[in-house]
């Protein structure tokens, strides 16, 4: 085996509408950094391949009765009959030894693309369900994820007693809802808080900082050998 194919794979899921935004220059950002450590990066932009964020039934088999998202995915999966789009990205996601979710924080959870990608890509009978389980007996446990976000509050804002509250409250049906119901052992969040209102001085600091964080989160939780 070569040391390419050896080397980890890093999963980067972004969702922003804008290429020139201050969040897809954080992730280009931690995705060069996350290659000057080792790794295989491959990059999903769900806006510029124009994801369907929508989980629908006319995605599965027809069936009679009621639609039931799950139980279609679970036959899908077993009749290999999966949307082409989703089992693209599913494959890409499997692949991976760490999922980035990279994004803007909008009202206080993620936003509508990406929460439509773990929808559809969080495939029960594939991730979690059917032969998997759920959290340590999912199908990603071993792996990692991490969320790589902005805010447009500061981050005073989002410590016990600040106007918005501890952070920590917002993000636990993203950590223990999504990512560590499949499995995942999710690492410590890299966060910018409001670079709207940061000096272009201020914000080549964060994103200076951003890279030093991703640094220390490859050199401190190094990917597994395959």
């Amino acid at each position: 085996m070569s040391t390419f194919d050896a080397a980890p794979t890093a999963l980067i899921v972004h969702a922003h509408p804008e290429p020139r935004s201050f969040s897809t220059a954080q992730m280009t950002t931690a995705a060069q950094t996350l290659r000057e450590a080792g790794y295989r990066v491959d990059v999903l932009d769900l806006y510029a391949e124009g994801w369907a964020p929508v989980l629908a039934r006319e995605e599965f088999a027809p069936v009679d009765g009621p639609f039931k998202p799950q139980a279609e995915q679970m036959r899908a999966v077993e009749a290999g009959t999966l949307d082409a789009a989703v089992r693209a990205h599913l494959d890409r996601l499997l692949a991976a030894d760490l999922l980035v979710l990279s994004f803007p924080m909008w009202w206080f959870s993620l936003p509508a693309v990406l929460k439509g990608w773990v929808d559809r890509v969080f495939v029960m009978g594939a991730v979690f369900g059917g032969d998997h389980g759920l959290f340590g007996d999912a199908a990603l446990a071993g792996k990692r994820a991490m969320l790589l976000f902005t805010t447009g509050g500061p981050s005073e804002s989002f410590r016990p007693g600040g106007a918005f509250g501890p952070m920590d409250d917002f993000l636990f049906h993203i950590h223990r809802g999504m990512l560590e119901f499949v499995g995942f052992q999710v690492l410590d969040p890299v966060i910018t808080y409001g670079p709207a209102r940061m000096t272009d001085q201020e914000r080549t600091a964060a994103l200076e900082a951003v890279g030093e964080s991703v640094a220390r989160i490859a050199a401190d939780f190094p990917a597994p050998v395959r």
